[in-house]
């Protein structure tokens, strides 16, 4: 156990992995099968919290704050889709963990995707929770995209203004989200803005400049892909003004195995509002 003041309500532990600083991660539960979870861009290990708390019952849950997030050291790392991969590999590898499945939400899907292609056999299923790395862009379009996006604006302001941001995946905008919220910019100020800001900057030109999409067709392990309906930030709706349903369908189209669910009345950060379906579906597809 660490004293994390954040709030982790849950067991955690730290590990020093090749390439990186310390990784701090959540761990609970018990069983033949292990989840590991893998966070989005800017968010921590607890973005599963609704998660772990029913599903450590049935399994054993691992929860990752990839390095430079949550309670993970940040420093001058390579920041990247494959690099964040690395770091899930090395961790499975020196947990010495056995029928893995991985679970991402968001960047953490395009990373659980990086990983299961990179060593298929260290996984025997893939979850991905509104997954970044289905839309696909152009190269005029990435740019336009770095340029508008204006990520770092958001934590040059006042606090308010990361409050609303974050509650932006959230097609209703809950109180339960708050504390979550709250630890977030806690953490935010945990290093010094330059170097935060480089990390989500690294991390943005990851999602966009290391796809995925033309190597779905080559995951072989059966994939569980949730998304919400109401999805405010995939599509991005001025750049493709399609439904997030038809994203979803052409990314689940690509892979040999897929389940796809999209989940109505809800937002980006599907396993939080809808966290009793998603633990459902979830059950259900390990069970088969």
């Amino acid at each position: 156990m660490i004293d994390n003041g954040f709030g982790y309500p849950f067991k955690t532990g730290t590990v020093k992995l090749p390439g990186t600083g310390i990784i701090n991660y959540v761990d609970e539960g018990t069983g033949n099968k292990t989840l590991i979870f893998v966070h989005g861009l800017a968010n921590y290990a607890l973005g599963w919290q609704k998660n772990i708390d029913e599903l450590r019952h049935h399994f054993r849950c691992i929860a990752i704050d990839l390095p430079g997030n949550g309670l993970s050291e940040a420093g001058e790392f390579p920041y990247s889709i494959q690099y964040f991969s690395d770091v899930v590999i090395n961790l499975v590898r020196h947990l010495d963990l056995q029928q893995v499945i991985v679970v991402g939400h968001s960047m953490g899907a395009q990373v659980a995707i990086t990983a299961v292609l990179k060593e298929p056999a260290l996984f025997s299923r893939l979850i991905l929770c509104a997954p970044a790395g289905f839309e696909r862009f152009s190269p005029m379009e990435m740019s336009l995209y770095q340029v508008t996006l204006n990520f770092f604006d958001i934590f040059s302001t006042e606090e308010n203004s990361l409050r609303k941001s974050l509650r932006s995946s959230f097609y209703h905008s809950s109180h339960q989200a708050d504390a979550m919220i709250n630890d977030l910019v806690k953490l935010m100020h945990k290093q010094p803005l330059k170097e935060y800001r480089k990390m989500v900057e690294a991390c943005i030109h990851g999602m966009l400049h290391e796809p995925v999409f033309n190597s779905l067709h080559l995951i072989r392990v059966p994939t569980l892909i949730i998304f919400g309906e109401r999805d405010a930030l995939i599509p991005n709706k001025l750049m493709h003004p399609v439904t997030t349903r038809k994203i979803a369908e052409e990314g689940a189209a690509q892979i040999h195995d897929a389940e796809l669910h999209v989940l109505s009345q809800c937002g980006h950060f599907v396993q939080w509002e809808k966290a009793r379906e998603v633990n459902e579906l979830i059950k259900g597809f390990i069970a088969h």
